[in-house]
């Protein structure tokens, strides 16, 4: 019985490498939600640049709000100051 490598019939490149987590895929709005939700929960110093995302949505705020991290406070501080100049 011959075994077929299914991925190798499908195309002729390998596959993407993982991603590597940094500040940029944190403040990055192209990064998936699913990434973002991953950072939030097991990086927790990069936190503070999903504040900063305009991707990221009211859930995950809250969320990184509830569980802190370095500089969340500060990041949020600074978000919230940014909203009351535009005011």
């Amino acid at each position: 019985m011959e075994i077929k490598n299914s991925y190798a019939t499908k195309t002729n490149s390998p596959p993407k490498p993982p991603i590597i987590l940094t500040p940029s895929v944190a403040i990055d709005p192209a990064t998936k939600t699913e990434v973002l939700w991953y950072i939030a929960q097991k990086i927790p110093e990069l936190r503070k640049w999903i504040i900063a995302n305009p991707s990221a949505d009211a859930q995950i705020l809250e969320y990184i709000s509830q569980q802190g991290g370095p500089d969340v406070r500060y990041s949020f501080e600074v978000l919230f100051s940014a909203y009351d100049s535009n005011e």
